[in-house]
């Protein structure tokens, strides 16, 4: 089992990617760069592969809205490249909220999106001329919607690989199908090992049914925060504000994809409690009332015992690379620690 960290983006990015090489000396095999709605991860990405020499770097992630395939496909040939090969594209629809509210752009036919954005990528890191004709995106633009002088160009620059891993944020059936038939991994957030097969399972193996055999085995990055110590009750309370604000804040009712994934997991009451209050503007109330159960089964959280069982949890469920979010005064030390039990 590999495993990565997802750095985080709020705070000083020059400190949080001198933490980050840190956690490559301890171990650490994949830095995933958020961007959300904050620094764009690109540039930070660039500086990260300055600063290391062994772990692997990707985008965690890039939504598939914002810009164009071929940009992605630059992006992604220009990180390989200034990073000796350990490049990764990590891509994902996000959600009508960040897309509309910040990007401006309309939320239209994510599945479709995400299918022409992976095609054209790989497309463009083969060095072809670019011409794809999909439901959401045709290259080159045709003359009734442009000037008419387009033409199929390929990139100016060889990349330094012809392909380079594609790993897909999903959580809906329809998306996780998708993830496991076209890209090299899945990015599945809050999951929780035990309820994994029971959510997901028809939808891997669907899209496995699909699967070209030469992609190889789909690759499963999953975990949540770290924190060990003894005080549980305290330790808690690390992750209670992140899981409120995803459940309860980010989305509408009725399109807020992961209270619809808590809900699936059987914490229904839960999941619209916490929603309400969040909504409605009472964040404390909506943090506390985020189970401990979720917590625990989301994430690992407690002393060492208890960390080492839900590493095994993972390990079982079919998680490839154990993902964290180490917390706590002493992350890179816990970092380090987990290393030595995988």
């Amino acid at each position: 089992m590999k495993l990565s960290m997802t750095l985080r983006y709020a705070g000083d990015p020059v400190k949080t990617i001198e933490q980050a090489a840190a956690m490559e000396r301890v171990g650490v095999d994949v830095l995933w760069v958020a961007e959300a709605y904050g620094f764009d991860a690109p540039t930070l990405m660039g500086y990260l592969a300055a600063r290391t020499d062994r772990v692997q770097i990707g985008s965690g992630i890039l939504n598939v809205y914002s810009r164009t395939p071929a940009l992605m496909a630059q992006t992604a040939a220009g990180l390989d490249a200034i990073s000796g090969g350990r490049g990764m594209l990590g891509l994902g629809a996000s959600g009508p909220q960040v897309i509309e509210g910040f990007h401006g752009v309309p939320y239209e036919r994510p599945l479709a999106r995400t299918r022409d954005v992976i095609e054209i990528v790989r497309q463009g890191l083969r060095r072809e001329p670019l011409r794809y004709e999909g439901r959401t995106t045709t290259v080159p633009l045709p003359a009734d919607r442009g000037t008419g002088l387009g033409k199929p160009l390929k990139l100016l620059t060889k990349p330094l690989r012809d392909s380079i891993p594609i790993y897909l944020a999903a959580l809906g059936a329809k998306n996780v199908e998708l993830a496991a038939e076209l890209a090299e991994g899945w990015l599945p957030l809050f999951y929780l090992p035990e309820r994994a097969r029971e959510t997901w399972g028809e939808a891997v193996e669907a899209g496995k049914a699909r699967r070209d055999p030469e992609r190889g085995a789909l690759q499963v990055v999953a975990g949540g925060i770290l924190a060990i110590g003894e005080n549980r009750d305290e330790l808690r309370d690390l992750a209670r504000p992140h899981l409120a604000l995803y459940v309860g804040g980010m989305g509408a009712k009725g399109r807020n994809f992961y209270n619809d994934l808590v809900r699936r997991y059987g914490f229904e009451k839960e999941a619209e409690q916490i929603q309400e209050l969040y909504l409605s503007g009472r964040k404390a109330e909506a943090i506390a009332a985020v189970p401990d159960e979720l917590i625990d089964m989301t994430n690992l959280i407690g002393p060492e015992s208890f960390v080492r069982e839900r590493i095994a949890a993972y390990r079982e469920s079919g998680v490839t690379t154990l993902n964290l979010d180490p917390a706590g005064p002493d992350p890179v030390g816990a970092m380090e620690k987990v290393r030595g039990w995988l």
